[in-house]
């Protein structure tokens, strides 16, 4: 399995890449938001990397982030959703933005990638909705693009350690879900305060799905 290519940028296409590694050159599929992000050719250049075999033929999709990545491997899980869909939702919304899409349960959000309609969205959201608050909480491990390093197209800033005192462990792993989305230590945590506060026995996925319906822009 290769998880991760690094090299330098030969050329780029419409949907893929070529990176040369050490005169070995790897064709790899991405997204829009993903290509928009790469550096200019010749420059450095690294992508995790995930593998679909087929009989007749081997694709390797590339990604800025391991959640970007798990994501597009949880969606694929999904009928109805190929990796063409998958890329398509992923280059619509980013990985952030599916995070919150499927936490919500907001289907329509899904639907707005090319390729996807409702009935699929739908299915998407009732189908990974639980699977939100674990990847979520992977945001800690992007890492930033320097030399060899992935490429974080968002480059968000170090997660600052919250000392807000949390009862139960759901709540620390929304604050840190919320945290990871780039929202700030103190809105973060008043709002999974308050939704805690509304549900004291609510799971993780429920504190983060009623955190976030606070924190939306009102309007």
């Amino acid at each position: 399995m290769i998880g991760k290519i690094a090299g330098k940028l030969e050329y780029r296409s419409t949907d893929h890449v070529l990176i040369d590694v050490r005169g070995v050159g790897y064709l790899v599929y991405v997204s829009d938001r993903v290509m928009a992000g790469l550096p200019a050719n010749g420059e450095a250049v690294a992508l995790f990397t995930d593998l679909l075999v087929r009989e007749d033929n081997l694709q390797l999709f590339g990604f800025t982030s391991l959640v970007e990545k798990e994501w597009h491997r949880l969606l694929m899980s999904v009928q109805g959703i190929g990796a063409k869909a998958s890329m398509a939702i992923l280059g619509t919304l980013g990985a952030d933005g599916v995070s919150r899409a499927i936490a919500l349960g907001d289907w329509n959000a899904l639907a707005k990638a090319k390729g996807v309609g409702p009935k699929t969205a739908q299915r998407v959201t009732i189908e990974l909705k639980d699977k939100a608050p674990g990847v979520m909480a992977m945001g800690g491990s992007l890492v930033e693009a320097q030399g060899d390093a992935v490429i974080d197209i968002d480059a968000p800033q170090p997660q600052r350690k919250l000392q807000t005192p949390l009862s139960n462990p759901a709540q620390a792993e929304a604050l840190s879900a919320l945290g990871n989305l780039g929202y700030a230590p103190g809105e973060a945590a008043s709002a999974v305060a308050q939704a805690a506060g509304a549900d004291p026995d609510a799971d993780t996925s429920t504190l983060i799905r009623a955190a976030l319906k606070l924190l939306a822009p009102k309007g």
